[in-house]
């Protein structure tokens, strides 16, 4: 049986070849020879995640027409990557991509930072900001103001409040997608709506299209429900989803399920305009693969002034081909552990009956004080204080990067809570190893790709500024520079992943 999950033709392959950009040489450096080049930009790919870990690769007759090189300059090519551990071939199946089972892949980054490291240790881990009050505790009094009348029932909600279904469905209408509240459920955070619908919609073993890069705790949930990924690459920079692509994977692979992040995506900040949504879920409707839609970072754009595409949903207004899932814990607070999903009625159904071997249902009082901010215009305060921060944020974060580690490349996204950093040809993992130690914990690329992917980029969240800002970027340019003099723990020096 082949071991790739998708495929990547001759000419797409050479176009992203063609893309990267060449680093020139030093005086009196020799050129290396032509199939070092074609492996050293193969191997950039997969490690950028540009290509994606288990793409069939074209084979060796097809490549050399689509390079105008010859059949053995892409043969010995493809063998030095087999011998590096980046490709796997086998007769009859041909060859696809791999990352070497020695690549270091961090299981640290994402998770909370105990409260005792919080004075020594700057935690670039988490994309989440201190909550907005004076709206928390004004949101969380009114809730209680409101709680008696349920304080007498069994307070089992299994689909969520009738108020606060009430209220999501009107805030959809409100954009110009009629919802009804038979079209909303109400979950225990984003997290919980995703978990559920991967139950729902793919048993173990059923393959799921991603985005590559993608949310690291996503990927994770789905390969812990027992998920195979199929990754798929994001275009360069902030361009959003490369259609073509899509297209392809959900033709060939047949995805049950594709997650996606179409407004401000994590970790690249990437926004999907209207036409890539209508496509995408054009594409998706034919392939027979249901679309779920984080919609979580949507009302978080730092520009005041900025015009927000349509809803992926508004291209598919029934929900049977897109799920939407929105959440409280980006938007206001990572503490208010409320998320939803808006669908069409029988998969609402579907995933309430499911839910009574889940959760049961969702905290009352967080979804009455989500309730309580929606309806009496805290939600858009809150969200204006939320902006606020976030902007002062990044723009702190990016002078301070850029001052330190001018070496260091990123987009600065027009919304979201994160960069995406290529660290200068150093691996990403070892730059988070190394910041443990001088104080400063951040997120290696890997982390957000299939099998490894990613090594030369780190994820940087909107999490501090001001003077704090540049302490972190401080830190972070000293572990760089441990990286690059060999001084991290173990005893081989750093890899590189420079083409």
């Amino acid at each position: 049986m082949a071991q790739w999950t998708s495929a990547v033709g001759a000419a797409q392959l050479g176009r992203l070849l063609t893309s990267q950009q060449a680093r020139p040489a030093g005086p009196g450096a020799r050129r290396p020879p032509a199939y070092r080049s074609l492996a050293d930009g193969i191997r950039l790919l997969v490690l950028e995640g540009r290509v994606p870990v288990a793409a069939r690769l074209p084979a060796e007759r097809e490549l050399a027409v689509a390079l105008a090189v010859s059949r053995t300059t892409v043969a010995a090519a493809y063998e030095a990557l087999r011998t590096e551990g980046f490709l796997e071939s086998r007769r009859g199946a041909g060859s696809w991509t791999a990352v070497p089972a020695g690549n270091p892949l961090p299981a640290r980054g994402l998770e909370p930072l105990p409260p005792e490291s919080l004075g020594s240790m700057i935690d670039l881990g988490c994309a989440a900001l201190p909550a907005p009050e004076p709206w928390l505790t004004r949101a969380v009094q009114g809730a209680l103001e409101e709680l008696p009348p349920y304080a007498h029932t069994h307070g089992d909600y299994p689909a969520g409040l009738p108020a606060l279904r009430r209220t999501i469905a009107d805030r959809y209408t409100a954009r110009g997608i009629p919802t009804m509240p038979e079209q909303i459920m109400v979950t225990t955070g984003a997290m919980g709506a995703i978990d559920a619908i991967c139950h729902l919609f793919a048993g173990r073993g059923e393959r799921i299209a991603v985005e590559s890069p993608s949310y690291a705790n996503i990927l994770q949930l789905m390969r812990a429900a027992g998920a195979r990924l199929v990754p798929v690459a994001m275009a360069d920079g902030l361009a959003g989803w490369d259609l073509p692509v899509w297209r392809e994977v959900l033709r060939d692979a047949a995805p049950r399920l594709a997650y996606v992040v179409a407004d401000f995506h994590n970790p690249t900040g990437a926004l999907a305009d209207e036409d890539q949504r209508r496509q995408l879920v054009q594409a998706a409707r034919s392939a027979g693969t249901v679309l779920v839609v984080d919609e979580t970072m949507s009302e978080l754009h730092l520009d005041p002034a900025m015009v927000m595409p349509r809803p992926v949903c508004a291209f598919d207004p029934a929900g049977s081909t897109v799920l939407t899932v929105g959440s409280a814990s980006k938007a206001f607070w990572a503490g208010m552990r409320i998320g939803w999903v808006r669908a069409a009625p029988d998969v609402i159904r579907s995933l309430v009956a499911a839910r009574a071997y889940a959760d049961l249902g969702t905290p009352v009082l967080e979804q009455l004080a989500v309730n309580w901010l929606m309806h009496t215009g805290g939600w858009e305060s809150a969200l204006e204080i939320r902006r606020t921060q976030a902007r002062e944020n990044c723009e702190a974060l990016v002078a301070a990067v850029r001052k330190e580690l001018p070496d260091w490349e990123f987009d600065v996204p027009r919304g979201g809570l994160t960069l995406w950093v290529r660290t200068g040809g150093l691996s990403g993992s070892r730059i988070a190893e190394a910041g443990e130690r001088v104080g400063v914990r951040v997120p290696s690329g890997p982390r957000f790709g299939v099998d490894g992917a990613f090594e030369g980029y780190v994820r940087l969240p909107f999490t501090v500024g001001g003077p704090l800002a540049e302490e972190a970027a401080a830190r972070l340019a000293a572990a760089a520079g441990l990286v690059e003099t060999g001084a991290t723990t173990g005893t081989e020096a750093p890899r590189t992943f420079v083409a």
